[in-house]
């Protein structure tokens, strides 16, 4: 159950660094904390890779890792931007859409099929949706579903969703055909590399920026290399809908830490939308 662990872990440290993001958001621009994201793990990593070593490459991991790096790339930024813009109730949990779109993704990339029950689980993550904006339904029955698309890191996080489902598999490729730890420290050196030209052209004031803000970028360092590091290991132990599913609970603790700390309105009916639609994951994955 080694592969449960760590996926555990990936959820609490992605909501938490979620948290300490929309926090940093407030002072700094989303191509910057994307920077520093990716330029603050590197070094966790580089000590990481000491206990796994090097190993042989092919064309095959150099194929996934451009492509990973380009969609990743375009998904920090849609990330960033959705929980800059809305609150964490109602962007992160949208990420459970990602083993929906598995479904469709992960048998096509790599022959993985998960159970039946899946269309369970689609049901209720669409339900647990729903629930997300029921205050809205006396406007009609179908406004919970119109509002999704009326909050507009709401929409962002749907087409992160998607863009994951598909990056997720190239990350499984890239991982066997190299090392989970190489993989990630390789793709996170191109990404800083891309995010170091972004910066130059987007950012204003950057260099006074991290200096005020150094402790915080670096949290989100730390935690970004964790959460990578447990995924990684997680997707090489088991099959790749299993890790995204139980990574998936991220969308529980977003709710909490958003009602925590940046007082989130209709903290009830968030928590069980979330609670709904994880459940919905944990049937497509894990049953």
């Amino acid at each position: 159950m080694l592969w449960f662990i760590l996926s555990l872990l990936t959820a609490i440290t992605h909501a938490a660094r979620a948290a300490v993001s929309k926090k940093l958001l407030q002072n700094v621009d989303e191509y910057l904390v994307a920077w520093a994201t990716s330029f603050f793990a590197l070094p966790f990593m580089i000590i990481t890779l000491f206990f796994f070593g090097l190993p042989k490459i092919d064309n095959v991991f150099w194929i996934a890792l451009s492509m990973g790096v380009l969609l990743n790339t375009i998904t920090t930024i849609l990330y960033f931007k959705s929980i800059k813009v809305s609150p964490l109730s109602l962007t992160v949990p949208f990420l459970t859409f990602t083993p929906l779109f598995l479904l469709i993704t992960s048998p096509i990339m790599l022959g993985e099929f998960p159970s039946l029950l899946g269309v369970i689980g689609i049901l209720l993550i669409v339900f647990g949706a729903y629930v997300l904006n029921i205050q809205t339904l006396h406007k009609g029955f179908l406004a919970p579903f119109k509002a999704i698309f009326k909050e507009k890191g709401s929409v962002l996080m749907l087409i992160v969703a998607l863009i994951f489902s598909i990056a997720a598999n190239i990350d499984k490729i890239a991982i066997l055909h190299s090392n989970p730890i190489f993989y990630i420290l390789t793709f996170h050196i191109f990404l800083t590399l891309i995010f170091t030209s972004i910066i130059h052209f987007k950012s204003k004031d950057k260099i006074e920026k991290i200096k005020r803000n150094y402790k915080g970028l670096i949290l989100i360092g730390f935690l970004f290399a964790v959460m990578i590091m447990a995924q990684m290991i997680a997707v090489k132990l088991t099959l790749v809908p299993y890790v995204i599913s139980i990574k998936r609970t991220t969308a529980i603790f977003s709710v909490i830490f958003g009602y925590l700390f940046f007082k989130e309105k209709n903290f009830k009916q968030c928590l069980l939308g979330a609670i709904i639609m994880v459940i919905g994951v944990f049937l497509i994955g894990l049953f």
